[in-house]
């Protein structure tokens, strides 16, 4: 057996328990020792646990824990970590919730825990400062039309149809929160500086900051979100995001 195949045969027996123990594997006194690699086999597992449980504390609060563990433990079953760095692990975890059969019954749940995700990200993203609205005070109305803007390095920007920047706010504390209205809401993730900050984007300017975020030019995207809400206000969208700090570059046709 070369050495990937066993490597392999190692992560499968570790992830699942009704996998074969890896060849070769032995104990002190040179025979299988089926009990001792459980532990190690459990061990992993509690590890893997944890690490979700810290990423995604407001998903886990809204299921308890018991539910969690276990939503954990099937996701961990066929997801290894990607990386060295355990913070790193989780990354597709509310893709798999979404799908997760027992957690169908609370729809929201994918979302909050890509809010969650999206909160790790940028504490971890790169720095870079944000940009600054003087710099598109240069432009002329027609030029500032076409140009597209460049998302922060930290920032997400996650359209739900809940509230799911809300039902993450009223789990931040001790005492459960109150949540207002139970809407879709368009919710910004960004570091700009040593603090993540999750902020909801009114109804309004969702489209808006979405088309910009996926290389959308201002013109058009200002244009399709004055036709989804007549009431859309381009300059006060725009002065809002910048004061978020959610870009922080200008490209202009092929030129940054």
């Amino acid at each position: 057996m070369d050495f990937a195949t066993g490597q392999h045969a190692f992560a499968q027996a570790l992830l699942h328990a009704d996998a074969p123990l890896p060849l070769g594997l032995t104990g002190a006194g040179g025979a299988v020792d089926a009990a001792r690699f459980a532990v190690y086999r459990n061990n992993v597992h509690v590890g893997l646990t944890r690490a979700l449980a810290q990423r995604f504390g407001v998903t886990e609060r809204l299921v308890g824990a018991e539910f969690f563990a276990g939503m954990a433990r099937a996701y961990a079953q066929d997801h290894k970590p990607s990386s060295p760095l355990i913070i790193d692990y989780g990354d597709d975890f509310p893709d798999f919730i979404a799908g997760f059969e027992p957690a169908q019954t609370l729809p929201y749940l994918p979302d909050v825990a890509r809010l969650e995700a999206a909160w790790t990200r940028a504490y971890h993203a790169a720095d870079a400062a944000p940009l600054a609205f003087s710099r598109l005070a240069a432009f002329t109305p027609e030029a500032l039309a076409t140009l597209t803007l460049k998302p922060h390095p930290s920032a997400t920007l996650l359209r739900s149809p809940y509230p799911a920047g809300a039902i993450w706010a009223a789990h931040q504390g001790t005492e459960l929160a109150d949540i207002e209205a139970w809407q879709p809401e368009t919710v910004l993730v960004v570091r700009p500086e040593m603090a993540v900050n999750v902020h909801v984007l009114p109804a309004s300017d969702g489209l808006f900051a979405a088309l910009l975020f996926a290389g959308g030019t201002l013109g058009a995207a200002a244009e399709a979100a004055l036709t989804e809400e007549p009431t859309f206000d381009f300059g006060a969208a725009l002065v809002g995001l910048l004061t978020l700090s959610a870009f922080a570059g200008i490209h202009q046709g092929d030129v940054p």
